[in-house]
């Protein structure tokens, strides 16, 4: 008699009932076989679940599981980076980050010049979608050259192929060894300076100086090398950025004209919806930001910026912006007058723009 090597007793002749279970239970051992040798098999090719990983160094990082802001924030879980920036970031319509977005070397920079209104002119561009811009001022082509270009590209917020990235830093424009330097990173970058009457930009600039050093001596003072001879001192820093030919002989070494727009600072003011189409053509954008973005804050004596279509308050720039300036002797105000007119003549003539300071 042959017996088989599953079921010994499948082949006996035991009673009919006892004949009937071995059998069932042979078919339900063959059919548990089975179906564990292709969950096995099924076990070992089939993808993770989402969040999950037999291997523990493939948990995602706290940082991974965060929500990044194509600005740099971390959608209020990181560190701020501070500043006005912050607020004018709340009008952010939701956007996210894409695999696609990357960080770019600046293809515009705000050089110039300092007290000129170059943090309006930031903030009026960041409200515009093809543009992303760092907020703080990078220093990078005059304090931070030694750090190299990936440093820089670090600090870039990530960008989508066809947005520009930018950044502004004012004493860009009056220090000797930047332009060559921003030409070695990219001979097409776009340059942009604001500029504005360098009488009223140096009484600024003083007075900035004066709300964290209130002992310095008085603007008049530190005007003249001899007061009473009228000699003026060119050397003096506040003085200085206001010749603005002579710093920009130094630019059209290495790029031309046509490659630098030269901003108001006094229409970025009264006319900032008019300055803004002059600067988003410049940068061969669409003319978004327009007249319904502004509104005047007669109390600051500046545009502050409004979100379209809403009755939401208007957005001003910070407490530093619009101090109120020292009375200067009209005397003094004049003899800086006249010591700026060759400077402003040339500067008039090299951009082929009358700014009306004279």
């Amino acid at each position: 008699m042959e017996y088989s090597p599953l079921c010994p007793a499948a082949h006996a002749t035991p009673l009919p009932p006892v004949r009937n279970k071995l059998l069932v239970l042979c078919v339900m051992l063959s059919l548990w076989a089975y179906t564990l040798y292709c969950c096995i098999g099924y076990c070992s090719t089939a993808p993770g679940l989402p969040g999950l990983s037999a291997d523990p160094r493939e948990t995602p990082s706290p940082r991974a599981l965060s929500t990044e802001l194509p600005n740099g924030d971390s959608g209020g879980f990181g560190e701020p980076d501070g500043g006005s920036s912050n607020r004018v970031e709340e009008w952010d319509e939701g956007r996210t980050l894409n695999d696609s977005e990357t960080k770019k070397l600046p293809q515009a920079i705000i050089i110039g010049v300092k007290k000129g209104g170059t943090r309006a002119l930031l903030e009026f561009l960041r409200l515009h979608p093809d543009i992303r811009a760092v907020g703080a001022e990078p220093h990078f082509f005059d304090r931070n050259y030694e750090k190299g270009l990936e440093w820089y590209r670090d600090l870039m917020p990530k960008s989508l192929e066809g947005q520009i990235t930018m950044e502004k830093t004012p004493s860009y424009f009056v220090t000797k060894e930047v332009p060559g330097r921003i030409y070695a990173m990219s001979k097409d970058t776009k340059l942009i300076v604001v500029v504005r009457d360098p009488v009223t930009r140096a009484i600024s600039d003083y007075t900035q100086t004066r709300s964290k050093k209130p002992d310095i001596p008085s603007f008049e003072s530190l005007t003249f090398k001899n007061s009473t001879a009228g000699l003026i001192d060119a050397t003096w820093s506040a003085l200085q950025i206001g010749m603005y030919a002579r710093h920009l002989e130094r630019w059209l070494r290495f790029f031309p004209i046509n490659q630098i727009l030269f901003v108001s600072g006094e229409r970025l003011i009264t006319d900032p919806a008019g300055e803004m189409a002059r600067v988003q053509d410049f940068l061969g954008l669409r003319r978004v930001v327009t007249d319904k973005y502004f509104h005047f804050n007669p109390a600051k004596g500046f545009p502050c910026l409004k979100k379209p279509e809403s009755n939401s308050k208007p957005h001003c720039l910070g407490k530093t912006k619009g101090r109120t300036h020292p009375n200067i002797h009209p005397d003094v105000i004049q003899q800086l007058r006249d010591f700026y007119k060759p400077f402003n003549k040339k500067f008039y003539h090299m951009t082929r723009q009358d700014f009306g300071w004279d």
